[in-house]
């Protein structure tokens, strides 16, 4: 059967570089669009969210900073979209720095910051979202509707953010 490529993406279809169609195997969003450190603070700061690290740095290498570094724009989408839906003050003090926990859905990876663990933001995280448990680790989440999950991990909120939503 040929699909045309166009066609082919519409149906879900991944399509290799020999112009074959693989159905079931793209990801149902559309490809993770990575931002740089500038353009990430750019955004984040324009929309009133700030940043602190324990290191006074950016560098990605460094678990000591806090870096933006190939953060995905959903991950930012997600955090202005939590700023901005709760009204609550929203500091990052964890992004996309080594010395994280690995996996798919990582920091490194660009699916995930830490944030102050501050009243406001933890009330409406609690409020506003689905209580789903204890974490692995034992800590306890809550689940948005879009997906997204808010992690109390003691001192500070671990979000990952699958999609741009709340």
């Amino acid at each position: 059967m040929r699909v045309p490529v166009r066609r082919a993406a519409q149906m879900g279809a991944a399509v290799t570089a020999a112009g074959l169609a693989v159905f079931g195997l793209a990801p149902s969003a559309s490809a993770v669009t990575k931002l740089t450190q500038a353009q990430a603070a750019s955004l984040l700061s324009a929309a009133g969210v700030t940043h602190s690290s324990s290191g006074g740095c950016t560098n990605r290498n460094n678990a000591s900073c806090t870096s933006y570094e190939q953060i995905n724009q959903t991950t930012v989408d997600g955090v202005k979209t939590l700023k901005r839906a709760s009204g609550c003050a929203i500091n990052i003090t964890g992004g996309t720095e080594t010395g994280h926990a690995s996996g798919t859905y990582s920091h490194w990876n660009g699916y995930k910051v830490d944030i102050t663990k501050y009243a406001c933001v933890g009330s409406y995280i609690k409020n506003t979202f689905t209580y789903i448990g204890l974490r692995g680790d034992g800590y306890p989440q809550w689940k948005a509707a879009s997906g997204n999950l808010y992690c109390d991990e003691g001192n500070h909120w671990d979000i990952t953010y699958f999609t741009s939503g709340g």
